[in-house]
Order: structure tokens, then C-alpha cells, then sequence
């Protein structure tokens, strides 16, 4: 078998890597960009902060605009369930008393059963208390209560 020259390409359309130098250019410098003027530079900046800040606004207009839409549908049906469960409550007291009648009077099973739920209504407005000054903590500006922050404080 004979030898190959290593000269002679082996296949005509094989790529030529003779004008090709290890960190040098074949055909003199590389043409360098055009600079970019400081004011498309500082243009730029401005267009892509505005885009973000635009961006920005629409999705706290989005997200206050689905919190508006969640509120109002917890308080219709909030209202809902109230009523229904206001309606509950009047058919017990009106059947505590028909059952205390016969044992104790209509009088005194009335009493009976309005201290019973006057207790429970204290003991729920209580409750809402405690709840709404966790609501006020939170939504404090300082937390640690060393100064006065809001008008209710001072």
C-alpha cells in the first residue's frame, strides 16, 4: 500500500485551513464595530427602566384589581353565609325557648335563652377584638412600638 502524501488533499471539497494562523488574522486586523454613542447607550437605559416600571404598574394594577375582585366575592358570600347562619340562630332560640317553656315558663326560658346568647356574643366580640388588634400590629410602620406611627397611637 502506498504511502499518502501529505500534501495532496484527500477530498476535494475538504475545508482549506491554510489562510488560518493560531492568533493572528489571514487577511490583516479585524474591522472593529463603530462605537456606540454615550446617548443611544443612556437611551437605551431610559426605554428598557421605563418598560420595567410600566411592566411594573400593570402588575400591581392586575394583582390589586383580582384582590379587589376576591374581596367582594368573600363579602357577598361572607354576607351570605352571615344571614344564613343569623336565620339558624333565631330558629334555635325560638326552639330553646318552645323546649324550656313547659319546664320553667315563657318568661324565664326567654331570659334563659337570650343570657346564653348574649354570652356567646361576648365571647365572639372578644374574639374580634384580639383579632383586630393583631390586624392593627401588623399593619404597624413600627413594629418594635417604641414611637407613635399612627393617629389612633397618639
Amino acid at each position: 500500500m502506498p504511502s499518502p502524501d501529505p500534501h495532496t488533499r484527500s477530498t476535494p471539497d475538504a475545508p482549506s485551513f491554510d489562510g488560518i494562523s493560531h492568533g493572528y488574522a489571514p487577511n490583516g486586523a479585524p474591522v472593529a464595530p463603530p462605537p456606540v454613542p454615550l446617548e443611544q447607550i443612556v437611551g437605551d437605559v431610559v426605554d428598557n427602566l421605563s418598560a420595567t416600571a410600566k411592566a411594573e404598574l400593570a402588575l400591581i394594577e392586575a394583582r390589586s384589581e383580582l384582590a379587589l375582585y376576591g374581596a367582594s366575592r368573600a363579602a357577598i358570600w361572607g354576607g351570605v353565609a352571615a344571614t344564613a347562619a343569623g336565620v339558624a340562630l333565631l330558629a334555635l332560640a325560638f326552639g330553646a325557648i318552645l323546649v324550656l317553656a313547659p319546664r320553667v315558663g315563657p318568661l324565664l326560658a326567654t331570659l334563659i335563652v337570650v343570657s346564653v346568647l348574649l354570652i356567646i356574643a361576648g365571647g365572639a366580640a372578644w374574639r374580634a377584638h384580639i383579632g383586630y388588634g393583631d390586624i392593627r400590629t401588623a399593619l404597624r410602620r413600627d413594629l418594635t412600638g417604641e414611637g407613635f406611627d399612627d393617629a389612633a397611637d397618639a
